[in-house]
This record gives structure tokens, C-alpha cells and sequence, in this order.
């Protein structure tokens, strides 16, 4: 087995005992040591590779909630505000206003060929266009009078559609499903919101689904994890349960030497809000497991608990929203939701839950809570995704009960400012994503883009955690910025934690993986707010070059 002394500017390791060198040892996908020449040279004959001596290596990034529709939903039509990198390393531009919407959407109206195909796009959010009306079936029935439309929102939560997608679809205003939205007259005016009233434009929901299972998803989503310099990354919302069709697909792709990321898979086991046989399924879990490999790890399960808060389906507490109609909906009973937790929680099945509201994240937390006084698992690393509104008596519980919190610092940038003016106040919104007050309170945090809702990338959400700043120059929170120590720390050592796979990945040391992410510039050292500047040049896995597009 040959040796190979990758040579760097600096390489920083997340391993406190050895935390920094300029050379890194390899043998057989793991390492050897980090230090100096001289110190890993004992290690025997080796290969000295200088391809990074004019970079920075850090471990590489590990995203701790994204979806594999980072690579699916851009495959459609993108109409979301802000411009999104592609995999190929191109640009897709934003939308800036009703009629750019219009515009893009009749543009890729007019490359259908077959007059009954659905037009399906992705990415818009109405909350950008408070001088507007919300987006109504109106505004699409303008795109056309005949071709069904489904534009699902950025938040993947709701969907606007057109008249033609309602009739194809038998969905009437007699119809009483939680989430479709009306006019004061009580006709529907094509907004879904969740996933009950979502699935009722089948037609259009299921393309979307369709494609995020599709190879080049799948294909896509590992490119833009490299280009981001992500080297293990989760889909939070896994079907290998309940498809096996899709875990042969999974299986086919990780394991080509070319497929450029590990993947932590968590699966959903019911569709959300729905109830299923718990037990059985925690059985299924555990045989899954069996089904991993090197590069496709199954560490946990998740629960989708509330909607969004720009999307107003988020539940919060008192005082609720600050301005906007409440549609919050919890998507649990709150008294079964022990016991759909408990079955995983004592076969030691790490859960993840969705939680955007505060409300809902105490339900979280009491049931956590319940079930670890009934079998006390200490090591669990159940974690709260998202925890957005996460209050400082819940930071503190959650410190107890050894509950781990994903935050979502993307909001900071890309939905701040109308959190500040619309949705929760300006004292909540200074206290979103209250990452100091983790550190603080002692809570295992990790920080996250939920991709594609915003794009991959973990020098961004470091960004987001340090600076704290809206496209208006607003900082939101002083107080709760860490430092980019800190939010290096989340994105790799602390991102592997909450996955149980901290003693493979997540920080550069002997024993552990060969992942790097190899940097241009030092993000501990260059300006805060250049950090989601500095270039990706790609990835090493497991000692393997991967270098990044465009």
C-alpha cells in the first residue's frame, strides 16, 4: 500500500490535540498523520504531491441537513429571487418581480411540445414581493388558460397553481383538506400549502418527486457538494425504506469511484402527519443498516413536525406571527408523538425532527424528554433541525437532555429582513439562529443550508453564522455572531457528531478518513465578510482528487 504526503499552505485538522500542520499522510483512504514533512516521514517511502501548496485544507465540509433535490429541483425551471450556482458551474439567474416571473414561466411554456405536459417550476417565494398581491391561480392562468402550472415555493412547503392544474386535478372548492388556500368568496385561489393539499395537484407534485430520484439528481447532487467542498453530506429526506428500487439506485452511484461524496441518508418513515406501524418500521431500520457501504451510510430517521415561517405554516408561540395570516399547522398529535419516537429512540436509531416553530420544537423537546427518562439512551444526539425560534429556556433543557440543534443560518441572509419586517418582529428575528447562546448554554450545534431550499455550500453558512447580515445591510444579533472558529467547528467537526460518524470524518487526524476540502484562502484568517468568497479548488476523498466545476 503506497503512501501519499499531501503538501499544503497550512492545513487546519479541528483535532484540538494537533491543530494545524502543512502536510498530511495518506495510506489507503485514511490517515496516516498531520504534521510536518519531517514528522510523517517516518511513516516509510511515500509520493509527495505539492498540487495544494498554494492552499488551505480543512476537513472536509460535512452538511448536516440538505436533500438530493439540490440536484433534482434544477433540473426544472428555476424561478427562485436569488441567482443559484448549477453543477455544471453556470448560473441560473433570479427572478426580481411578478413580470420577470410571467416572462420566465412562458418561456419554458413555449418549449413544451405535447399541449397536456404539466409546466412545473421551482424556487419561487411571494414573501420577496410584499408590494404585490400574493401569487394567485390568476397570475399563472396569464402563462395559460390551458396547460396546467405548478410552481413549488422555495421552502419546498407550498405550491401556487393554475386553474387548468386545479380542474385536471378534480380539486374543488368543496373540497375541505387542510392547506388549500381561498379567497374571501371561498373560491380557491391555487395556493398549497403542505403536504396534503400539495399532493391533491398530483400531477404536478409527483414530477416534482419524480425527478429528485432521478440518476442525474442524484449525479448532480454530488457535483454541487464537491464544488462546495462538501465531502459527507445527508439527504434528510430518504425513500430507501420504503423504495427499494431507489436504494439500488443509491447503492449503483455511490459506489462508482467518480461519485465524488459520502452520503448519510436519513429516511422519513410516514409521510408527514401521517401514522404508521412505528415498531415495524424501526425493525425495517435496523435491516437497512445492513445495506450500508463505504460511501452510503444510514444513521438515522427523521419526523417533519411544522411548515415554514416565511410560508406562515411554521408553529410558533405567543405572541405568534407579527404580521400575516397564521396557517400554522403541526403535523403530529402531540399525544402520539411518543410514542412514533420511542420504537427508534431504544433500537439507538438517531432521529432527526423538523421543527421551524418554537412550539413545535417544545414538543420535541418534552417528548425527548419522556422517552429518554423511560430508556435512558445518553448518547442519542437526537437532534432539532432547523430550531430557528429556539428560545433560551429550550437551549437550556436541550443542553440536559444532550439534544443537538442544526441551524438554519441561511434564513439570516436570504429571508431575514422579512423576518425582521413580516413574519416574526424584530426581537425574534435578532434572535434567530442563536448560535452564541448554544455555545453558551453548552449545545452541540451544527449549522446548515437545507439544500435546495437555499443552495449547498458550507462557506456560506459560516458566513450567514458570523456576520449575521440581510441583503439590506441589517445585522441581526450582534450578539449571537461566533467566530469563524466556531463556524468552521459547525460545518465539519460538530456536522459529524450529530450524524454518530464524528470517529470517521469531520476534523483531519490519524485514523480517520482522508476527506479534505481544499480551500484558496484561509477562512480563519481572511476578512468575515469575505468567507463565502474564498474559491473551492474541490475535494479529496478518501485520497482521491475531486476538483470542482467552473
Amino acid at each position: 500500500m503506497s503512501i501519499t504526503i499531501y503538501q499544503a499552505k497550512k492545513i487546519i485538522t479541528m483535532n484540538p490535540s494537533n491543530p494545524q500542520g502543512t502536510h498530511a499522510a495518506v495510506r489507503d483512504g485514511l490517515i496516516l498523520g498531520v504534521g510536518s514533512l519531517s514528522e510523517l516521514e517516518g511513516w516509510g517511502e511515500y509520493e509527495l504531491d505539492t498540487s495544494f501548496s498554494d492552499h488551505i485544507i480543512v476537513p472536509g465540509f460535512v452538511e448536516a441537513h440538505a436533500h438530493v433535490m439540490a440536484g433534482g429541483m434544477m433540473l426544472l425551471p428555476y424561478m427562485g429571487y436569488f441567482e443559484r450556482k448549477l453543477a455544471d458551474g453556470s448560473t441560473a439567474p433570479g427572478i426580481k418581480s411578478y413580470a420577470e416571473l410571467i416572462s420566465a414561466l412562458k418561456e419554458a411554456e413555449a418549449k413544451l411540445t405535447d399541449p397536456d405536459e404539466p409546466l412545473v417550476a421551482v424556487g419561487f417565494d411571494p414573501i420577496y414581493f410584499p408590494g404585490q398581491p400574493r401569487l394567485s391561480r390568476h397570475e399563472l392562468d396569464q402563462v395559460s388558460s390551458t396547460r396546467p402550472i405548478y410552481l413549488q415555493h422555495a421552502s419546498g412547503h407550498l405550491a401556487t397553481v393554475n386553474t387548468p392544474m386545479l380542474v385536471s386535478n378534480g380539486v374543488t372548492k368543496e373540497m375541505q383538506v387542510e392547506g388549500l388556500g381561498r379567497q374571501e368568496d371561498g373560491e380557491l385561489d391555487g395556493e398549497l400549502r403542505e403536504p396534503a393539499a400539495m399532493g391533491c395537484c398530483k400531477t404536478g407534485n409527483r414530477i416534482v418527486q419524480g425527478i429528485n430520484q432521478t440518476e442525474q439528481a442524484l449525479r448532480d447532487f454530488g457535483a454541487l457538494a464537491c464544488n462546495a467542498g462538501i465531502t459527507t453530506c445527508t439527504d434528510l429526506g430518504g425513500a430507501s425504506l420504503i423504495a427499494p428500487k431507489l436504494l439500488d439506485r443509491w447503492q449503483n452511484i455511490t459506489a462508482e469511484a467518480s461519485f465524488p461524496l459520502r452520503i448519510a441518508q436519513y429516511n422519513i418513515p410516514a409521510m408527514p402527519g401521517a401514522s404508521a406501524a412505528f415498531d415495524q418500521i424501526a425493525d425495517q431500520f435496523v435491516a437497512l443498516r445492513k445495506q450500508e457501504s463505504e460511501k452510503l451510510r444510514f444513521p438515522g430517521i427523521k419526523f417533519i413536525l411544522d411548515g415554514s415561517i416565511q410560508g406562515f405554516s411554521a408553529l410558533i408561540d405567543e405572541p405568534g406571527y407579527y404580521s400575516g395570516e397564521d396557517h400554522g399547522q403541526l403535523l403530529t398529535v402531540p399525544e402520539q408523538f411518543a410514542d412514533w419516537l420511542r420504537p427508534f429512540h431504544r433500537a439507538s436509531i438517531n432521529v432527526h425532527m423538523h421543527c421551524n416553530g418554537n412550539l413545535t420544537q417544545q414538543l420535541a423537546i418534552d417528548t425527548v424528554e419522556k422517552i429518554v427518562r423511560e430508556d435512558p439512551w445518553l448518547d442519542h444526539r437526537h437532534t432539532i433541525t432547523h430550531a430557528q425560534l429556539t428560545t433560551q429556556a429550550q437551549l437550556r433543557k436541550m443542553a440536559r437532555l444532550g439534544l443537538c440543534a442544526n441551524f438554519f443560518t441561511n434564513h439570516l441572509w436570504y429571508w431575514g429582513d422579512q423576518h425582521y419586517d413580516i413574519t416574526v418582529g424584530p426581537e425574534r428575528a435578532n434572535s434567530l439562529e442563536p448560535c452564541a447562546s448554544a455555545l453558551r448554554e453548552g449545545v452541540s450545534f451544527s449549522i446548515h443550508s437545507d439544500a435546495g431550499v437555499t443552495p449547498l455550500g458550507s462557506l456560506h453558512t459560516m458566513w450567514c453564522a458570523v456576520n449575521r447580515l440581510t441583503p439590506s445591510g441589517r445585522v441581526l444579533g450582534e450578539v449571537e455572531k461566533i467566530s469563524p472558529y466556531e463556524a468552521l467547528k459547525a460545518v465539519t467537526i460538530s456536522g459529524a457528531y450529530q450524524l454518530h460518524l464524528d470517529h470517521e470524518v469531520g476534523s483531519l487526524e490519524a485514523g480517520k478518513k482522508a476527506d479534505f476540502a481544499v480551500l484558496q484562502e484561509d477562512p480563519l484568517v481572511v476578512d468575515p465578510m469575505s468567507i463565502r468568497d474564498i474559491k473551492v479548488w474541490g475535494t479529496v476523498l478518501a485520497g482521491t482528487k475531486h476538483q470542482a466545476a467552473g
